[in-house]
């Protein structure tokens, strides 16, 4: 629950073509290059800083940090409110945010520098890269390629691998488990956004370097920009003086005290920078691979990234037809064609890169805050300021009800089904008819546990993940997965043998593809 994902839109190639034809068609001359003067740019920053500064004093986010670049040029870098509620220290330039879902377009850059050194292809098989590395069928294990794995398209269900990030396994566990893991399309029919694709694309990309992948973004992108903040680390972003808390809500006020730990999908959330930083990488990006007059990533390698390869449907708030292509939201807007990535983490982080590549023009917006619409808000009023010349309607607010509202729906279903036992409910069996050990090869081994006067779920390697059990009617109970959401309870019901004793459970938490049966083994 932790990773929060954009919605998914399944389409078949024909009429994904089909659509990007006629989106292209339509939006041509506004897509074309545009001379965007400085002066335009230079009367919009004014209105962005009191904007920054609103959303702080009416409790919309704790801190923001904000970037603007032009023209191979910072033209606005500041930081605003809090990096930690209750403390005083203030966000400012330098302070360091962990950036979900917004290392995907990072990644892509990574691998894309790669591609440019000839060490690796966009079309790259991952049977030749990395043949550990599988997925459930053998033709698609056989042919997925780097590019597939990036633009979401292999087949790999959204949720998969993040289950076994959430109990506590590793990257390499993880990885290596997914081939247990039934498709949710066809090869390359379906779109479905994925951690998971885009981790195991990016770790067989690096396997030609025998390093890391942390070790070969420091190396071919973070240190040739001077990027001395950014990491996939989180030991890193955990060591910085200078970083921003995440928070979440409680009873109305932004508290801070969660943690987030992406390492196990680090190329798809686990990133960390100060904006700053990221300003050198915006300007990679604007620059076509070029950076301080010199080139540093091909730009065909770069382009490919940019290039809209599968239909996401319309944008929520604005309507506008979005495509994704490697690791990059392409978007045919009212200001015509940008390349961008939202990030999120239920644990209290929002953060948003936007580029509208024919103008030069590019922001990132980074909160310490879920949920929270602000940096997609701040983003699109700023651009209606910079190319309309005067502010439209405020996004703002409806940025924030569409985040606001995303698991809406999930918890009043959740609560309709469990918000509390049924009036004639039925006791549950002893605590001796449930007690045992349980497990399958995908989540691994499992037990229950009693603890004073209950029963605890014991999950993940060395049982590292424990749940308390509540009682809800006979066979059932139920337990709590995440701390932000304290509303959100899973099922773990028992199916009974003949002697009365469980012969397995079905963990809801683990079975959104169906893996989360967990069959009682021998003591």
């Amino acid at each position: 629950m932790q990773e929060i994902a954009s919605m998914t839109f399944l389409f078949r190639d024909l009429l994904g073509r089909a659509a990007l034809i006629a989106v292209v068609g339509a939006f041509g001359a506004v897509a074309s290059a545009q001379d965007l003067p400085r002066a335009s740019v230079e009367q919009a920053l004014p209105n962005l800083r009191a904007m920054a500064q609103q959303a702080v004093a009416d409790g919309k986010v704790p801190g923001l940090a904000i970037v603007v670049v032009h023209e191979d040029e910072i033209v606005f870098l500041e930081g605003f409110g809090l990096r930690e509620a209750g403390r005083p220290e203030e966000v400012d330039a330098d302070t360091v945010f962990q950036l979900a879902s917004m290392s995907k377009p990072i990644s892509s850059t990574v691998v894309a520098a790669l591609v440019s050194q000839g060490l690796v292809d966009w079309d790259s098989k991952l049977s030749d890269l990395d043949p550990t590395l599988r997925l459930h069928d053998a033709y698609p294990t056989a042919e997925v390629t780097v590019r597939d794995l990036f633009n979401h398209r292999s087949g790999l269900p959204g949720n998969a691998g993040n289950d076994l990030e959430d109990i506590g396994f590793d990257r390499d566990t993880i990885m290596h488990r997914l081939h247990l893991v039934p498709p949710a399309s066809s090869f390359r029919s379906g779109y479905a956004y994925s951690n998971a694709g885009i981790t195991m694309g990016a770790l067989a990309a690096v396997s030609p370097t025998g390093k890391s992948w942390e070790e070969v973004a420091d190396e071919v992108l973070f240190q040739p920009l001077g990027m001395a903040t950014a990491s996939y680390r989180h030991e890193d972003f955990a060591a910085r003086d200078n970083a921003a808390a995440l928070h979440v809500p409680v009873n109305g006020v932004w508290t801070p005290g969660l943690t987030r730990d992406a390492d196990p999908q680090a190329p798809a959330g686990g990133a960390s920078s100060s904006a700053r930083d990221l300003a050198a990488w915006m300007r990679l990006e604007l620059a076509k691979g070029g950076f301080d007059g010199k080139p540093l990533i091909s730009a065909d390698a770069l382009e490919a990234t940019h290039q809209p390869l599968m239909s996401r449907g319309p944008n929520v708030v604005s309507g506008a037809p979005e495509f994704y292509g490697l690791g990059w939201n392409v978007e045919y807007g009212r200001h015509g064609l940008t390349w961008g990535h939202a990030g999120a983490f239920s644990t209290g982080a929002r953060t948003l890169v936007t580029l509208w590549p024919d103008s030069g023009l590019g922001i990132i917006v980074l909160a310490n805050a879920f949920p929270t619409g602000v940096p997609e808000g701040i983003a699109d009023n700023f651009s209606d300021m910079v190319f309309d010349g005067k502010p439209g309607k405020d996004y703002i607010a409806p940025w924030n009800a569409a985040y606001e509202g995303m698991f809406t729906p999930v918890i009043q279903a959740v609560q309709a089904a469990f918000g509390k036992p049924p009036s004639d409910a039925t006791p549950a069996l002893p605590d001796s008819a449930y007690v045992g050990s349980y497990g399958n090869d995908y989540v691994g081994a499992a037990r229950i546990e009693t603890a004073g006067s209950g029963l605890v779920l014991v999950l993940g390697p060395n049982g590292v993940t424990r749940y308390h059990l509540t009682h809800f009617d006979r066979d059932t109970f139920l337990y709590y997965t995440a701390p932000e959401m304290p509303d959100l309870p899973s099922p773990l019901t028992f199916q009974i043998g003949p002697d009365g004793r469980a012969v397995s459970m079905v963990a809801d938490s683990l079975n959104g593809e169906g893996l989360g049966t967990l069959t009682r083994r021998p003591e």
